[in-house]
């Protein structure tokens, strides 16, 4: 998985690009299609903004989370990215499921 990383009023030390890069990992355990992710870190007047967009196989994902550490932030991304990639990868299985259980079947005449 590529992850780019871009600050806006915040300078990206090395110690936050390795945390986030840690920490986006967890991602591509639970769904391996990821191919990108877009990652900016921002400073808003007194909150630190961390936001994503995860694009994988046919479907992208958006998630921004505003906590008053960088580290917090990164971490609430996350987890919502988290969840939002396990709610996406449930919504392909059960799909696949339903297209292999809705097969019709055809009348046998005698």
């Amino acid at each position: 998985m590529q992850i780019e990383l871009t600050g806006h009023h915040i300078d990206i030390t090395d110690s936050l690009r390795n945390y986030v890069t840690e920490k986006m990992e967890k991602l591509e355990r639970h769904f391996d299609k990821v191919s990108n992710t877009h990652v900016i870190l921002s400073v808003e007047k007194n909150t630190q903004k961390a936001e994503a967009t995860v694009h994988m196989s046919g479907h992208d994902i958006f998630a921004e989370a505003h906590e008053p550490d960088m580290y917090a932030s990164i971490d609430a991304l996350v987890d919502k990215l988290d969840r939002q990639v396990k709610k996406h990868k449930e919504k392909i299985k059960n799909h696949l499921h339903h297209k292999h259980v809705e097969a019709p079947i055809e009348d046998i005449e005698d």
